[in-house]
Formats: C-alpha cells, structure tokens, sequence
C-alpha cells in the first residue's frame, strides 16, 4: 500500500515539472479577450501598444510566448503559425524600436 503511494506522489512531481505553466497564477497584465485568436498583425500590434504592455513590445512578447507555451498541445497547427507570425513581426518591432545605442552593438 505504502508503495502505491510512494508511484502516485512521484507521478504528481513529474507531472507538476513538466507542466510548470499550467501553475502559474499572475494578474499583472490584461491582453483583450479573444486576442490570440485574431490574426498576427493584429496580435502584435495590439500586444506592442502602451494599453496591453506598458512596459514596452517586450512585455507583449513575453505574454505571447507565455500563452503559446500554455496552449501546449492544444494549438493546432494553424493556429501555431499564426501566433509564431505575430512573434516575428512583435520581433520586428523591438528591433526597430531599440535605442540608437544598443543597434551598433
């Protein structure tokens, strides 16, 4: 019995680890409903303005692979590329947006 017990408490670790995002609780930034079901252009656009990320496009990246990395298996495809769509153009957007400094380096 004890036994049983021992698999089932080492099964929940490793399933906790390798679902960390499923854990994660944060309020610290409210992207509009329904948003990551839109279309890459307007995902960046949207995640790149003061409104959703005051701390800057960076802050939308990181919200962005955030909710990648929490959909998991559950994208399709499709819906894949397009989220990876709006990566690169929220990307693009950085790089041009960087300080004149930080381009020479």
């Amino acid at each position: 019995m004890a036994d049983k017990k021992q698999n089932a408490k080492n099964n929940a670790k490793k399933k906790s680890k390798k679902r960390w995002v499923a854990g994660v609780t944060t309020d610290s930034t409210h992207p509009p409903a329904g948003l990551f079901t839109k279309r890459a252009a307007v995902i960046a656009r949207s995640l790149a303005s003061k409104k959703v990320s005051p701390k800057g496009p960076a802050s939308g990246m990181r919200m962005l692979n955030y909710f990648i990395n929490r959909a998991g298996r559950g994208l399709s495809g499709k819906r894949r590329a397009e989220l990876e769509k709006a990566k690169e153009l929220l990307s693009k957007r950085i790089r041009e947006n960087r300080p004149a400094e930080n381009k020479a380096a």
